[in-house]
C-alpha cells in the first residue's frame, strides 16, 4: 500500500461518513475496504483533522467515526 492509495481509500472513507456517522463495522461494510485499508485512511484523516473517533457508549469494544463539523 502506497501513500497515493491511502489517499483514495481516505476519500472513499471520507465520502461514505460524509453521508452518515458509522460504527467500524458498517464503515468497512460501506467502503468494501480491508482492515488495514480503513485503519490507514482513518489514520490520514485523523492526521488532517478531519474524523471523530470514540468508543461506542453501548458497546467499548466498537468505535463510532464521524467527521468533524466545521
Amino acid at each position: 500500500m502506497n501513500v497515493e492509495e491511502i489517499g483514495t481509500n481516505a476519500g472513499t472513507v471520507w465520502q461514505a461518513l460524509n453521508v452518515e456517522t458509522l460504527n467500524l463495522k458498517q464503515l468497512k461494510k460501506a467502503t468494501k475496504l480491508k482492515d488495514k485499508e480503513v485503519f490507514a485512511a482513518l489514520g490520514w484523516l485523523a492526521r488532517e483533522g478531519k474524523v471523530n473517533i470514540a468508543a461506542d457508549e453501548n458497546d467499548p469494544k466498537e468505535l463510532i467515526i464521524s467527521l468533524v463539523q466545521g
